[in-house]
């Protein structure tokens, strides 16, 4: 409780406090690119998630075959960031099935954690419709970050073999292009609020959601 008055202290009155609620996931493999799905086995549980504002999403991590699968661990986890006050709406996704795809997972009890601010921040694909190329996408984000009233340094990183970290999500029919994205230099307050808000769309489906550079989340 003490961390979530200090992140209220730190917002002002502007925003109600945030936490991050992590599933246990139960089961063996799912598509590597299943934000989409994800969101679709969600909704279908609780209809309600369509409306509820300020939710974000994050895909499950697990170990890449290389050939559009991963395989799930006892590390892996479904991570929902939500208002503290909307807690109850989610929490009763604990022990519930899923399918996404053509397969099944299971939800375990969920832990909550308070949002901390860190000066460093990264999301695992960051996209802004209409900006597919490297340059025009920082412009795009920087727009953002104004709006936001988030004074920050936005950098693209580079792959282990010295590629720009380009990324896609298939939704539907559709292939999305964005990019990997790390955010220098917050102060405690940007680093919360971009934390609450994310930068660029589909957040509900994996995108834009921003967790502290190192995190396993």
């Amino acid at each position: 409780m003490l961390t979530l008055k200090k992140e209220s202290d730190l917002l002002g009155n502007s925003l109600a406090p945030h936490v991050d609620l992590s599933f246990q996931v139960i089961g063996e493999v799912l598509p590597a690119d299943h934000g989409y799905a994800l969101y679709a086995a969600l909704t279908h549980r609780k209809e309600e998630l369509h409306s509820l504002q300020g939710l974000s999403i994050q895909t499950i991590a697990g170990i890449p075959d290389k050939k559009g699968k991963i395989y799930l661990s006892d590390r892996s986890r479904l991570w929902i960031r939500l208002p503290y006050d909307q807690i109850p709406m989610i929490y009763d996704l604990a022990g519930k099935s899923l399918t996404i795809g053509a397969h099944g997972i299971r939800l375990g009890i969920p832990q909550i954690y308070s949002l901390r601010p860190t000066t460093q921040l990264k999301s695992r694909i960051v996209v802004i419709k209409g900006y597919q190329e490297p340059t025009a996408f920082i412009e795009a984000v920087s727009r953002q970050l104004e709006i936001l009233e988030i004074k920050a340094r936005a950098v693209i990183p580079f792959s282990t073999q010295g590629e720009i970290e380009r990324k896609t999500i298939k939704i539907k029919r559709f292939t999305v292009v964005g990019f990997t994205l790390v955010i220098f230099d917050l102060s405690e307050e940007d680093s919360i609020k971009l934390q609450i808000h994310g930068l660029g769309g589909k957040r509900r489906m994996g995108c834009g959601v921003f967790v502290p550079v190192g995190s396993n989340l």
